[in-house]
């Protein structure tokens, strides 16, 4: 039973690492969900909400 399990775990790691286009593929995901989420933080709504919670977290009366 521990042969097989190692025998799986040695043949599973022989495929180290990404390829140059499993590279790509992955920074475009990534710039696309940077561009996503700039776009939803600088929209009205969103701003207004994290400058009202900045607001009411530095009036806090100690």
């Amino acid at each position: 039973m521990f042969r097989q399990w190692w025998k799986r775990v040695r043949t599973a790691r022989s495929d180290r690492g990404m390829s140059t286009a499993e590279y790509a593929v992955g920074t475009l995901a990534a710039c696309a969900f940077a561009a996503v989420l700039y776009k939803l933080v600088t929209s009205g709504p969103v701003a207004a909400a994290l400058r009202s919670v900045l607001q009411r977290a530095l009036d806090v009366p100690f």
